[in-house]
């Protein structure tokens, strides 16, 4: 097979055993050249938070992961219908500013699994004046006790979102979403940011690019990619897409250092959520 119709991962292969097989100055010299592209470029001290340097703090959202006990999915969701409706009347009413921007279930990944995506307008003056609602609002708690339930376990972050990625907006229609979850080295939130604001162009011209958080609160260095797609085939012609472009290939070279580990699921929007 000639080198051009190899895979990006199959040339890395194949750079790896010519290395090995060449005398030790060269295996020296080339060694050196191919780490210093996955090197990431040092951060130097600032007195700027890396999060203000990345993101705009007055909006704050809160991803909400639920572990469904089995078999009770459909009473989570009419819960969770209604527990939506509660706090939309409430929002409208101007007593919050919490809106749910998404909600799905998991179909490809952890199994009886719910996602929920809400935005919080006005920073964490607007997150403590939701959950002081929810703790003195007799309608809300009871629909969260009654959550309680239904669920084997649970877990929430808030998140900011990046300002290099399209803000998170409803959308019409049907389409299935792809959530990628990277738990990153700490300190390199910088370095993904910067490599990121790169990447992301390669990735406009479909529209598949729904949202980009990284975590505040909860788990933290904790990265979340949200990506929209019109069906399975569209996912992989758009990827494959990326990947004839140039420069692709270097923003993930330079990116894959940073992981911990991470996770792909694939989600379908609820009955009631606003992005179709």
């Amino acid at each position: 097979m000639m080198l051009s119709r190899l895979t990006h991962h199959s040339r890395l292969a194949l750079a790896g055993t010519r290395l090995f097989s060449a005398s030790p100055a060269a295996r020296q010299e080339s060694s050196d050249g191919w780490l210093s592209k996955l090197l990431v470029r040092k951060i130097e001290p600032t007195k700027e938070s890396h999060s203000r340097m990345l993101s705009d703090k007055e909006v704050i959202y809160e991803l909400q992961t639920h572990n469904v006990r089995c078999g009770e999915m459909d009473n989570y969701l009419n819960n969770y219908e209604r527990y939506h409706n509660e706090v939309q009347e409430r929002t409208v009413g101007g007593q919050l500013q919490q809106e749910l921007v998404g909600s799905w279930q998991v179909t490809v990944g952890d199994q009886d699994q719910c996602l929920h995506l809400w935005k919080y307008n006005g920073g964490y003056k607007a997150v403590d004046a939701a959950r002081t609602a929810h703790l003195e609002q007799k309608d809300l708690a009871a629909l969260l006790k009654e959550r309680g339930c239904l669920l084997r376990a649970r877990h929430s972050q808030y998140l900011l979102a990046f300002s290099f990625w399209p803000p998170p907006a409803p959308r019409e229609g049907h389409h299935l979403y792809e959530i990628r979850s990277y738990l990153l080295k700490p300190g390199t939130m910088i370095e993904w940011g910067n490599n990121w604001a790169r990447a992301i162009h390669y990735r406009r011209e479909g529209d598949e690019a729904f949202a980009g958080f990284f975590s505040q609160v909860g788990r933290l260095y904790n990265v979340h990619h949200i990506w929209c797609y019109e069906s399975m085939q569209h996912r992989k012609e758009i990827r494959e897409t990326a990947w004839r472009k140039p420069g692709w290939d270097e923003c993930v070279a330079y990116t894959v250092p940073l992981i911990q580990n991470f996770q792909s699921r694939i989600i379908l929007p609820n009955p009631f959520s606003p992005s179709r």
